[in-house]
């Protein structure tokens, strides 16, 4: 019988591998260290597009954009989802980890080829940016990086199903599996299907710069990259949407309004999320406009409708366990007497709102081949992304670290009061960010450009003042962002180091197949355990959900009033 060292957090009861521990400490630690190497470059990044200050020459403007894509975008949000599914699988599901020896060699092959990786990009060589587009090309190393980068997550990803077999086996939960590891495993099946489309592409890319083969046709690699890049940020949707209803659970003791729907949300996240890759090849020849639409709507928009349950039943079973609680009167007393103050509830909520009203509802707009032409490769593309993976992804990430850290190191924060404000300053500052880079873009102001003002240009060209303007203010915005993010690091790094410790639980060893059970918190019992919160009446919930959906097609009918201005009958 395999033996195996837990220890009981007194906070939660959870009972935990001292093995997956460690892990989760490590993976957590160093996806922060990447937050603040990639923030860095994308301060670099908004200063030099500001006008006013335009920082960076343009050798050193396109390398700090890839640097900042590839930390960013790949190695902060991986390394913490490497964390969140160790958490998701051996601490909820109460078993020790599958193959812990095979989960250390995942964190080591994703450390070096991240840091090979951002060594090639420092070198010079390598400022292809985070898309890499061929007949670009970069250092081998830039490519081998990424390479090794992914077969690590790789393996943590079969550490994480291996672990769900060991608890199925050895019978450390009953029932189903939580809804929050069902999330996990949802973004661990599309995590997989993600590496395996950037093999396919970048092992031959590598070949490529290494001058082994002689040619890769771009179209084709648009076509197969773009199922690795646009599908790594459906894992990141999976993830954030996990923690979602993990804090619901925490914070609240909430449960969904149907878990069954709920699980079947995340089932056709399973069938269809990825199929938004081919957003990005819609002014592409060679592809038929059948492919692009039923590609670009996700199959008829099943997987909008994924995250518009999730969208619905999040707030919607705050709002019922809320209710339970007395806070009925009108309604919104449910959402006005919430911990607003508390960063793990105002970072949560903050960032589903603005994942729906910015990046979901621009996601769909962009995903229509009409309108798409509009800002096709203008910076409302990376206006976009800031409205998913940053105001998204990363605040909710951000968010579940106010309680994850304190609880696995038990140390207490070291700036509580200022730890309040970290997710409005973030939140706010990079939903702004957002919002200023979709209205410049929309005004034509292209990405990935160094000097908008194109100051040595043979034919200048002139934007609207307009867009000066929000480009000035972009930069003014990332800076308040900024300092929401320094804030962050400051916070767990402090923690870390130097919080006030909690008295720790004494280890010691149990089998792994019979631990005895611990007394759990209500909220643990909550994010473990599996149901639904019954058929109480939400109205607050649906009225906010009215409020995005008018939203929503106010913009989208918008759009397409503006795409008839641009092409003028005569």
């Amino acid at each position: 019988m395999t033996t195996a060292l837990f220890r009981t957090c007194p906070d939660t009861g959870f009972k935990i591998d001292l093995k997956v521990d460690k892990l989760i400490k490590w993976n957590a630690v160093t996806a922060i260290v990447f937050l603040m190497v990639g923030g860095v470059f994308g301060l670099g990044v908004a200063m030099t597009r500001w006008p006013a200050v335009h920082l960076l020459p343009a050798d050193w403007f396109y390398l700090a954009l890839t640097a900042h894509g590839v930390d960013v975008l790949l190695v902060w949000l991986i390394f913490f989802e490497m964390a969140l599914l160790y958490f998701c699988s051996a601490i909820l599901l109460n078993s020790r980890l599958a193959a812990p020896k095979v989960a250390w060699v995942q964190y080591g092959m994703m450390l070096v080829g991240a840091l090979i990786t951002n060594v090639a990009i420092l070198q010079g060589d390598s400022s292809v940016m985070f898309t890499s587009y061929v007949p670009m090309k970069a250092a081998p190393a830039f490519y081998l990086g990424i390479i090794l980068f992914a077969v690590g997550a790789l393996m943590g990803c079969f550490v994480f199903l291996g672990t769900l077999y060991i608890a199925k086996k050895e019978k450390t939960y009953e029932g189903s599996i939580p809804l929050v590891t069902f999330g996990a495993l949802t973004a661990c099946i599309i995590a997989i299907f993600t590496i395996g489309a950037g093999a396919v592409i970048l092992i031959p890319t590598l070949l490529w710069s290494m001058d082994f083969i002689n040619y890769i046709d771009p179209l084709i690699y648009k076509v197969i990259w773009w199922a690795l890049g646009h599908a790594s940020q459906q894992v990141n949707v999976a993830a954030h949407i996990s923690v979602w209803y993990a804090i619901a659970a925490i914070l609240f003791g909430a449960k969904p309004l149907s878990e069954k729907v709920s699980r079947t949300a995340f089932f056709l996240y399973i069938l269809f999320l990825q199929l938004a890759s081919a957003h990005h090849l819609l002014v592409d020849p060679g592809l038929s406009s059948e492919y692009k639409i039923f590609n670009t709507s996700y199959a008829l928009y099943l997987a909008v409708l994924a995250s518009m349950i999730h969208g619905l039943t999040v707030p919607g079973a705050i709002e019922a366990a809320q209710r339970k609680k007395g806070y009925n009167k009108g309604l919104f007393e449910w959402l006005r007497k919430a911990p607003w103050g508390n960063p793990v509830f105002s970072g949560m909520f903050l960032s589903l709102n603005m994942f729906g009203f910015l990046g979901g509802i621009s996601g769909v707009m962009m995903g229509t081949e009409q309108l798409n032409i509009i800002i096709h490769n203008t910076i409302y593309v990376p206006g976009h992304f800031h409205g998913t993976v940053v105001v998204g992804t990363t605040l909710a990430f951000m968010a579940f670290s106010y309680w994850l850290v304190p609880t696995l190191w038990q140390r207490e924060l070291v700036f509580p009061k200022l730890a309040k404000w970290q997710p409005y300053l973030f939140g706010l500052g990079m939903g702004m960010v957002s919002v200023l880079m979709m209205g410049a873009g929309t005004l034509g102001v292209p990405r990935r450009l160094w000097d908008m003002s194109y100051s040595d240009a043979a034919m200048p060209y002139e934007f609207p003042a307009a867009a000066f303007l929000m480009m000035g203010l972009n930069g003014v915005f990332a800076l308040v962002a900024g300092v929401g993010a320094i804030i962050f690091i400051v916070q767990m790094v402090g923690t870390v180091m130097w919080g006030k410790k909690k008295v720790p639980a004494a280890a010691a060893p149990e089998t792994a197949a019979a631990p005895a059970a611990p007394a759990r918190t209500p909220e643990a019992s909550a994010v473990s355990s599996y149901g639904s919160a019954g058929t109480m009446e939400v109205p607050g919930t649906f009225v906010l959900a009215l409020i995005f959906l008018v939203t929503f097609m106010l913009y989208y009918f918008v759009n397409w009033k503006y795409l008839s201005s641009v092409w003028g009958l005569s």
